[in-house]
């Protein structure tokens, strides 16, 4: 009888480097997508800062002060009688800066009259009642963005950031640490310590210490402020 032969069958070389090709290239395609992704949201961050800085810009060319700032006689002159109401009085005080914390919500605020004065301009859209639950604006996020003037409540300067000079400052929450640097890197100058890019944690307290570059975890939530 002739003995059987058992026969082996297997990859051959070139087989086995078109699927180490084939694995390279959908790699490649992953990394470079999130790549891609991480810029649009990089743009669309930076987007916040520039389109509501051009919106201030634009009411104070209009009205000659500060959105938040005006008292009642000029908001009813601007926009009719009673129609700048939140939903309670309005604590402003026409004195030519943006004053409160940038993330307050009483209505009593300059820093959350801001958006009704700007959406009653037409400069922006959304609700005008802080009391609707989409009237504070997020990023991309889902964090807080607002405006100030850099003062505290006594009427002293001390920015958010401490060491930050401006006319006002525009900040947004919960944006993560590999985004802020990239933020600073494209708009300022690459440092998240100095500039008119600066960064803290989310959580800080007004006066905190910029976060330094290296010291900036990529997953970490912060807070971006930058100065106009």
């Amino acid at each position: 009888m002739k003995s059987m032969k058992n026969q082996q069958s297997g990859f051959t070389l070139v087989e086995i480097a078109i699927v180490l090709v084939i694995i390279g290239l959908l790699l490649g395609g992953i990394l470079k997508g999130q790549e891609l992704i991480a810029s649009a949201k990089v743009k669309n961050l930076i987007g916040d800062y520039r389109g509501i800085s051009a919106m201030v810009y634009g009411y104070q060319d209009k009205y000659r002060a500060f959105p938040g700032d005006q008292n009642q006689n000029q908001l009813d002159n601007a926009f009719g009688t009673g129609k700048a109401t939140l939903a309670g009085p309005i604590a402003t005080t026409s004195n030519g800066r943006i004053d409160g914390n940038w993330n307050d919500i009483a209505p009593t605020s300059e820093t959350a009259a801001v958006w009704q004065h700007l959406r009653l301009a037409n400069l922006a859209t959304g609700p005008t009642l802080s009391s609707d639950p989409n009237y504070f604006p997020t990023n991309a996020d889902g964090g807080r963005i607002g405006m100030e003037s850099g003062v505290d409540a006594a009427g002293a300067p001390t920015p958010f950031i401490a060491g930050m000079t401006g006319a006002f400052y525009i900040c947004a929450d919960n944006i993560q640490g590999r985004y802020a640097r990239q933020i600073d890197t494209t708009v300022d100058d690459g440092n998240t310590a100095t500039g008119s890019v600066r960064i803290v944690p989310t959580g800080s307290a007004r006066g905190a210490t910029a976060t330094a570059t290296n010291t900036v975890v990529d997953g970490q939530l912060y807070i971006v402020c930058q100065s106009f």
